[in-house]
């Protein structure tokens, strides 16, 4: 194909989930209360970790930190998704793809490696307890978030840059929900090795270091959790990890299973498991944290009480108002 006719595409068009028109007003409805469960529940965690004084400590800073993650990681994609559900057109400007890709990367990688980040935690309170605060001072804390952030950011704009360094051709139909990384690549008309060796390398070992942390950490606790001489202290070690290894099953499960296989095998099923881990992963961690945990379950009842009780007093103050007036 000759040069003259490569373009660079001013805009996309996002397939979606469903072409057939009948099924874009119950998708809509239906991912707009995900989306909204999804605020609602980890903003809800936010509040309830940052309230309550019992819950802070280095486990809680990092889930705190990974439900405002999972808000910007959902908002980066379903908004744009809810529109294109009632539009005809669904387009996205090449510069708002690239955008929505670049935010998608960071923040999905950020919550990979606050994953990483809470498996360490973990580890040090089972396995090092005496020196879990020393270990896990806030100061280390800060550093491994700012590292999550600063890797994510710098790991991002790569895959970014070597995206904007392609021609397309005059397809610009994405099969799929969002501007993801594959799914644009599929479009190129130029080569995309470059870009797919990178994914293999750099890509493969930011996704696989988290990965490996986890699974040091958790082959540590086991080892030290079989050493616990009573079953009691057996289960309470398992119990602080259980939520955790819920999260970590979900997330890397649909992240393996879309991303560590050749581009050309892109299909529709990985648009399906892609909804894991960009929505459902986002909207259950609030349900999975909270009900496995008496200290944030504590917690959370505590704030409901809390906005229960200042919602009752908002009817006396504006009856005092009125006959004060």
């Amino acid at each position: 194909m000759g040069m003259s006719n490569l373009t660079r595409l001013s805009e996309f068009i996002l397939i979606g989930l469903s072409s057939r028109p009948e099924d874009q007003k119950p998708l809509f409805a239906l991912f707009l209360i995900m989306y909204l469960v999804t605020l609602g529940g980890n903003l809800l965690i936010i509040l309830a970790i940052h309230s309550d004084p019992k819950l802070q400590n280095p486990m809680y800073f990092f889930l705190s930190i990974l439900s405002f993650a999972d808000i910007c990681y959902t908002t980066v994609v379903i908004p744009k998704m809810l529109v294109n559900f009632l539009s005809e057109t669904r387009t996205i400007s090449y510069a708002k793809c690239l955008a929505q890709m670049y935010f998608f990367l960071v923040f999905g990688n950020i919550d990979s490696y606050l994953l990483a980040a809470m498996a360490i935690d973990r580890y040090v309170a089972i396995c090092n307890p005496f020196h879990y605060v020393i270990v896990m001072n806030h100061r280390r804390c800060l550093l491994l978030v700012a590292f999550s952030v600063a890797f994510s950011c710098l790991h991002s704009l790569l895959h970014v840059l070597l995206v904007n360094r392609l021609t397309f051709c005059a397809s610009n139909v994405i099969q799929h929900f969002f501007c993801d990384v594959n799914p644009v690549l599929k479009l190129a008309c130029s080569s995309t090795s470059v870009n797919e060796i990178v994914a293999m390398t750099e890509g493969m070992a930011s996704v696989m270091a988290p990965c490996i942390c986890i699974v040091i950490s958790y082959l540590r606790i086991l080892i030290a959790v079989f050493n616990i001489p009573s079953v009691a202290g057996k289960c309470k070690a398992f119990s602080t990890c259980s939520s955790h290894l819920t999260v970590v099953t979900l997330f890397y499960g649909s992240i393996g299973y879309v991303y560590f296989h050749p581009l050309s095998r892109y299909t529709v099923k990985d648009r399906v498991a892609t909804i894991i881990y960009t929505v459902l992963t986002s909207m259950l961690n609030p349900f999975i944290y909270s009900l496995r945990n008496k200290d944030m379950k504590r917690g959370l009842e505590k704030l409901i009480s809390r906005i229960k009780a200042q919602m009752d007093m908002l009817p006396t103050t504006r009856a005092n108002k009125i006959h004060g007036s």
